[in-house]
């Protein structure tokens, strides 16, 4: 028998046994999104607000429960798809496991989040109880959801050390000054466009497309465009690290 979680989709199941006939306990799973974009030039997340006890008002991450025959990556890909209308995550990977006992107040509750990046030229439309947060300046989180949302930020930061996710961020095609700007907020600390050009283009990580930028108000000479040349990631450098300017 299932019992429903008001609210959240979380199917409650009753204990079996297993083949030798020793019993075993069968916790409800959920799955929870943890969408980080760039938004005015701030690292957000998305989150939503919820209508229902407990912890109504809070903040949520978007998510919910596995059907039956549903695997946890394709349960997150239609939450997120059908909850709040995000179809245009660039990249997606499991992020962690919380187990703790108490986590959820109505009962045991397993939870399994990705990471999900978004671009910042995405244009989707949250329903109206759901927003982008910037995530240096969170509400007030339902659950353990703020820890969730904590190790997704460590982990992106540390991959644009590493690895050429900053295209899950990126515009199709953008100039220095724009990466700049995306990995800046990214990171949480101001990068110089020099050295993320020679770090960039030294490991293949962005390619000129041939254009250039219209000139803006102040005229000047038209900035190159660039793109990245693969968009699915790619470790570039094993032992790179970045840190912030001292």
């Amino acid at each position: 028998m299932t019992t429903q979680l008001e609210g959240d989709g979380v199917g409650v199941q009753d204990s079996g046994t297993d083949r030798l006939g020793v019993a075993w306990p069968s916790y409800p799973h959920e799955v929870l999104g943890v969408v980080l974009s760039v938004r005015q030039s701030q690292l957000c997340v998305l989150l939503w607000r919820r209508r229902l006890s407990p912890q109504r008002g809070r903040w949520a991450l978007p998510g919910g429960g596995l059907s039956a025959d549903e695997r946890l990556r394709g349960a997150i890909t239609r939450h997120l798809a059908v909850k709040v209308d995000v179809h245009e995550i660039a990249h997606l990977e499991q992020l962690a496991t919380h187990s703790a006992v108490d986590r959820d107040p109505r009962g045991r509750v397993l939870a399994t989040a990705y990471l999900g990046l978004v671009p910042s030229d995405a244009d989707s439309e949250p329903p109206p109880d759901t927003t982008w947060q910037p995530v240096d300046d969170l509400p007030q989180t339902a659950f353990d959801h703020r820890f969730f949302i904590d190790a997704a930020v460590e982990r992106l930061r540390a991959k644009l050390s590493y690895t050429n996710v900053g295209f899950a961020l990126a515009p199709q095609e953008f100039t220095i000054a724009e990466l700049r700007d995306l990995v800046s907020a990214a990171l949480g600390y101001q990068v110089s466009p020099t050295n993320l050009t020679r770090v960039m283009t030294r490991r293949q990580m962005i390619e000129p497309t041939g254009a250039t930028s219209a000139p803006g108000r102040a005229g000047g000479r038209p900035a190159a465009v660039y793109r990245f040349a693969r968009r699915e990631l790619t470790i570039t450098d094993p032992f790179a690290v970045l840190k912030p300017p001292r």
